[in-house]
């Protein structure tokens, strides 16, 4: 089976790489992050002609997550348990459309979409690490039963190495790289499980997000901030992890590219 994420940044406009990407790839799920629309606004039609089912969950224009799958989807959550709300000063805090669960051919398959944090005395970036701290506590119990077959996978907005940025130093006093941002990303492995695409592609300066501004993509000053934490289980059944690298090329693309899981069965 193979299992992708990828942060679209606009799925309706990029509908058509999306569903060329799933041909091309031969991808049986895909977790799909900022979709960028209502559930009402969804393009469903498309995916269930290419036969695979879709979840999604979105309230307006920002955020949104869905997953893909033609290997069946079952039990569909819309957030977990311990997911804090937010809101803007003045406003009814509300749960994010952030997490989508979904069982795809046996696998309990999240789509995560982290809150970025904006700055490091913005109220968004406590907001950020109560979300992982929320979504960590859940995931534990998770994989409470040993044979548990889970993935976590997303953009989490965590830049967990300095050699995961083109240069730190342009980081420094800002989010994704201080250090209770990378203790909330390490914080999974003390839960029970592995992020995979740093077992199987360790090389430094291995990029899945370039900005659109500066000719980052041609100059490389790119980020690794799409991963995927396993269970101990599913873990043992991943034989190879690849980064799409070449969907950041030509016009329309995303900012991110597809990370992709190869499972054996």
């Amino acid at each position: 089976m193979r299992i992708a994420t990828w942060n679209v940044n606009s799925l309706r406009t990029r509908l058509d790489r999306v569903l060329a990407f799933l041909e091309r790839s031969g991808t049986d799920v895909l977790a799909i992050q900022e979709t960028k629309c209502r559930d009402d606004q969804l393009p469903v039609a498309p995916f269930e002609a290419a036969g695979y089912e879709v979840a999604h969950t979105g309230y307006h224009q920002w955020n949104g997550v869905a997953i893909v799958s033609r290997v069946g989807l079952d039990d569909v959550a819309t957030s977990f348990a311990d997911q804090p709300a937010f809101g803007k000063p003045g406003q009814e805090p509300r749960v994010e459309a952030r997490a989508l669960g979904a069982t795809c051919g046996g696998v309990r398959v999240w789509s995560l979409y982290v809150p970025h944090g904006r700055a490091l005395d913005d109220p968004h970036y406590a907001y950020k690490l109560a979300w992982l701290d929320g979504l960590r506590t859940d995931a534990a119990g998770w994989v409470a039963d040993p044979a548990a077959q889970v993935a976590l996978l997303g953009d989490w907005n965590v830049i967990p190495r300095d050699t995961d940025v083109w240069d730190v130093t342009a980081f420094e006093g800002h989010t994704h790289v201080s250090a209770p941002e990378r203790a909330a990303f390490a914080a999974f492995e003390e839960a029970g499980y592995t992020e995979v695409t740093r077992e199987h592609l360790p090389a430094e300066h291995t990029y899945t997000y370039w900005d659109y501004q500066q000719l980052a993509f041609p100059r490389n000053k790119g980020l690794r901030i799409d991963f995927a934490y396993t269970s101990a289980a599913l873990r043992d059944r991943v034989t190879g992890v690849t980064i799409d690298r070449d969907e950041r090329r030509g016009k329309g693309a995303s900012d991110h590219v597809p990370v992709v899981l190869d499972l054996v069965e």
